[in-house]
């Protein structure tokens, strides 16, 4: 309602007096209403992130731009003084974010600072997955949650009466409950309990079985079916969206700065030895299909170029090299690879050919990387994952990361990533070698 009367006054203060604000009202207040309703504009919860916000922010902004020059394009004649509807909504939603975002921050000081909009609850079960959660909690009160007790029903002998006495005597209102510590009749009884006693149930799933993974629920007809993921990048909105920036970015970065630094590193790179300025290599991209990955040459010409990961004091890195490869300057050439769209800015890293085929039998869910393109970098890498793989530790953690990038992609979170890999460019690496 605020909103609505921000944008219905701003059309007074900025219109001139003729101006049919009843219609203009009556119009933009369905709209509004209908995109916010299919956007989930006003679905902000106490575990929502500023990037989920920024998003919807930008998303609603765009529609809004379009609901209000198709009013003035079927009522009014738009022409070259059409900048006072840009001013309009410039300032209309201007005041419109920085009273969500304000709003936002001071729900989240309300419940950090003063105590307030708290909720009380319980954790069932002493594990790892509990005890993370136990200091997510503790890490972050914005979110308002206020641990009464934690049921250890394994060892400490915990049952389920007296969890239940425990819930209603000091009125939890939610109670996350670890599925691995109880069998199936003590979950439809705990199930039961809740929703005959008003208290929300949220369940930890185990990570080790099929319920963890992020499931997407669809109907066929009347038959209920789960899908093992749903990847943001199959909205082909969200492709068209990846597809764009990685144009755009990888332009800029071909035209900016590879059309005169190009030149230069190749003087510097055939001054110290003999070869190609560029090193081609076979790479696994989409659907595992191979393509060719250029970098600037940082070793001397030889026949393991394919076959062996670069190592710490590695005797085939030239001096330029060693160079090229702390400043991560070598990549660079990979956007080409971007812009003939065998790549993404950022994605997971793609490994040589020999290598995948090696962590393929080696390492669980590793083939899942590649149900998007590879990127020139990517969360793992700004993760601490980058470089030579050392250890089993080293691509497990790689791997992880990157499903996670898979299966919450956001444009900010490219961002966020590109930021990172910058400041870690300036601050230098202990893997980039």
């Amino acid at each position: 309602m605020i909103d609505l009367a921000i944008i219905i006054y701003g059309s007074a203060f900025f219109f001139e007096s003729n101006f049919d604000t009843l219609s203009f009202s009556i119009f933009i207040g369905i709209c509004w209403i209908v995109v916010s309703m299919q956007l989930g504009f006003y679905q902000i919860h106490r575990n929502t992130k500023v990037a989920t916000l920024i998003s919807k922010l930008f998303k609603q902004l765009v529609f809004f731009i379009l609901v209000v020059f198709a009013f003035f394009g079927y009522y009014y004649q738009i022409d070259s003084t059409s900048g006072y509807v840009f001013k309009y909504i410039g300032a209309v939603f201007t005041t419109i974010a920085i009273l969500k975002i304000a709003l936002y921050f001071v729900f989240k000081n309300y419940r950090s600072y003063f105590g307030g909009n708290l909720r009380n609850i319980v954790l069932i079960g002493d594990n790892k997955e509990t005890q993370e959660l136990r200091r997510f909690f503790e890490k972050h009160p914005d979110f308002g949650y206020i641990l009464q007790n934690m049921f250890d029903v394994k060892s400490a002998g915990f049952d389920l009466d007296q969890i239940k006495e425990f819930i209603s005597e000091n009125k939890t209102d939610e109670i996350f409950c670890s599925v691995k510590e109880l069998n199936n009749d003590e979950l439809l009884e705990l199930t039961d309990y809740a929703d005959n006693n008003l208290r929300t149930l949220k369940f930890l799933p185990n990570p080790e079985t099929i319920l963890a993974k992020h499931l997407k629920y669809d109907y066929y007809g009347k038959t209920p079916i789960l899908s093992l993921r749903k990847i943001p990048f199959d909205d082909p909105v969200n492709q068209l969206a990846k597809r764009v920036f990685d144009i755009v970015f990888s332009l800029i970065v071909i035209i900016g700065i590879l059309s005169w630094l190009t030149p230069i590193l190749a003087i510097l790179i055939r001054l110290e030895s003999k070869g190609p300025v560029f090193f081609k290599q076979k790479r696994n991209g989409l659907d595992y299909r191979e393509f060719e990955c250029y970098k600037f040459r940082s070793m001397v010409p030889n026949k393991t170029a394919h076959l062996h990961q670069v190592s710490r004091n590695d005797h085939r890195i030239t001096k330029m090299g060693k160079f090229l490869r702390k400043t991560s300057i070598d990549e660079l050439p990979q956007f080409f690879n971007v812009l003939k769209g065998d790549m993404s800015v950022v994605g997971p890293r793609p490994h040589m050919v020999s290598h995948t085929h090696m962590y393929a039998e080696r390492i669980d869910k590793f083939m899942v990387r590649h149900f998007v393109k590879p990127g020139i970098t990517g969360l793992a890498q700004v993760s601490g994952y980058r470089g030579e793989v050392e250890s089993d530790e080293d691509i497990v953690g790689r791997v992880r990361n990157d499903i996670y990038y898979i299966e919450n992609w956001s444009t900010m979170m490219d961002l966020r990533i590109i930021f990172r890999t910058v400041l870690n460019i300036f601050s230098g690496e202990e893997k980039a070698y």
